[in-house]
């Protein structure tokens, strides 16, 4: 049995399809999160055969249960995609993105980037967190705040809340200058995610416990971290998320204080 085998043994991850999986290609992979998303997942996948993403990394879409038709497979074959996971299992954001890393580690790739299904990243950017992992960073961060980066049309409260309340709490919780760390443009090393020190293959994990926690313990367990400046667009008039406006925002916050205090750690392997 090797480790990754007996690893597995303690993975906690919901129960999920793969509607399609046309074979790892690439030492990296794109996952993409959605669910109804319509259009916009479309839109994205359409930037990323126009930039020919899929001739850097294998394309892997993680489907929460959607009932739009968006994601019809000859469609998505067309558009680079190599695989589609279902999740058929309880939870949401983070309960998708352990099955879609727990799919993605089982095939061996070297990294892992993750980009939002709802077209509000700029996805030019992916070669450069590929080349930042080739580099040796175990986590790159997209940020619409560094200088480059582009931030238009987020929503004001949203702003000033990443801007003073989520990236400064985290910062200063993990010892890492944060300044983006609500969205989920990013990308992961292969070696990080199987820390058991990490141990992401947790139920706790079942909303978006998992990006505030990677943010907080990456750089408390030593892992190289940096943040690249990119573009986040809103549509006027619209904001595509899956965060309600109250409850869903207290919750966000009550998931941030949790990671910040540890509360989401596990014991350190000796």
């Amino acid at each position: 049995m090797n480790t990754l085998t007996k690893q597995q043994d303690s993975w906690q991850v919901p129960s999920f399809d793969i509607s399609l999986w046309l074979g790892k290609k690439s030492d990296y992979c794109v996952i993409i999160p959605v669910i109804n998303e319509g259009e916009r997942i479309k839109s994205l996948l359409s930037r990323m055969a126009a930039l020919a993403i899929a001739d850097m990394a294998d394309i892997i879409i993680v489907d929460g249960g959607s009932s739009d038709g968006s994601l019809e497979l000859t469609s998505l074959r067309d558009l680079g995609v190599r695989g589609l996971l279902l999740k058929t299992g309880e939870g949401k954001l983070s309960a998708q993105l352990r099955c879609a890393y727990a799919f993605a580690l089982e095939q061996d790739y070297e990294g892992i980037i993750t980009i939002d299904g709802n077209d509000k990243d700029d996805p030019e950017a992916i070669p450069n967190f590929i080349t930042a992992l080739k580099n040796g960073f175990d986590f790159v961060q997209a940020s619409r705040f560094l200088n480059g980066g582009i931030a238009e049309n987020t929503p004001k409260s949203r702003d000033l809340a990443i801007r003073f309340m989520h990236a400064p709490v985290l910062s200063i919780a993990s010892g890492f200058k944060w300044t983006d760390t609500t969205q989920g443009f990013r990308a992961y090393s292969k070696k990080m995610l199987l820390d058991p020190n990490m141990s992401i293959f947790r139920d706790v994990f079942m909303t978006y416990e998992l990006l505030a926690y990677l943010s907080y313990r990456a750089p408390k367990l030593g892992y190289r971290c940096i943040e690249l400046a990119t573009i986040r667009r809103y549509p006027k008039g619209e904001v595509p998320t899956k965060i309600s406006s109250v409850k869903g925002n207290i919750s966000v916050l009550l998931v941030l204080f949790k990671a910040s205090f540890g509360l989401y750690n596990i014991k350190l392997k000796k």
